[in-house]
């Protein structure tokens, strides 16, 4: 999520929180300095936050949870009275030991269409034991400090999947993950 606005920033995060379910790691705030490209629609000196979810996410909910942040950037819009056209950016992805993925409502030669209008965009790959760019990857998501933040989100993950998808862990009815035989 970004903003100029740091009131902008928590009245998201409270949207998502309500609805998502409590973040198990939150990131600084990073300045978004990396492109003027949403100058006109968001002002200047943007700053990015990231977020990861206790509640791990289906990755086919990819869609429904951008038509739902897309609501929220209008309710914010609606609610209070930033001069910007849109005061907040809200960009929900999923990540996971291989890629992070990351949802859209453009079109691209390299973007996956889902449903509803959304595309599912492989924004970073993880190899030999780093967070590697493709080349249409954004610029701020080449940033080394945020390939640190998603490298203690994997851990995170990764350290999920042994404790709850492990032999001796009881199963979950839901789970999508197979269990060892």
């Amino acid at each position: 999520m970004f903003s100029r606005h740091a009131e902008a920033l928590e009245w998201a995060r409270c949207q998502a929180v309500r609805e998502w379910g409590p973040p198990a790691l939150v990131s600084p705030v990073f300045a978004f300095v990396e492109t003027r490209f949403y100058d006109a629609s968001m002002g200047p000196e943007l700053q990015k936050q990231l977020l990861a979810f206790e509640r791990l996410m289906d990755p086919a909910e990819l869609a429904a949870r951008k038509l739902r942040a897309n609501e929220w950037e209008d309710e914010c819009r609606a609610q209070h009275a930033w001069p910007e056209p849109r005061p907040v950016n809200l960009d929900p992805g999923y990540l996971t030991e291989a890629k992070l993925i990351l949802a859209s409502t453009k079109d691209r030669d390299h973007r996956i269409y889902l449903e509803h209008g959304i595309f599912a965009e492989g924004t970073l790959y993880f190899h030999h034991g780093q967070w590697c760019a493709r080349p249409w990857t954004y610029p701020d998501y080449q940033r080394s400090d945020y390939h640190q933040f998603f490298t203690v989100c994997r851990e995170y993950l990764r350290t999920r999947y042994r404790s709850e998808f492990s032999p001796t862990a009881p199963t979950q009815a839901g789970d999508s993950r197979d269990q060892p035989a």
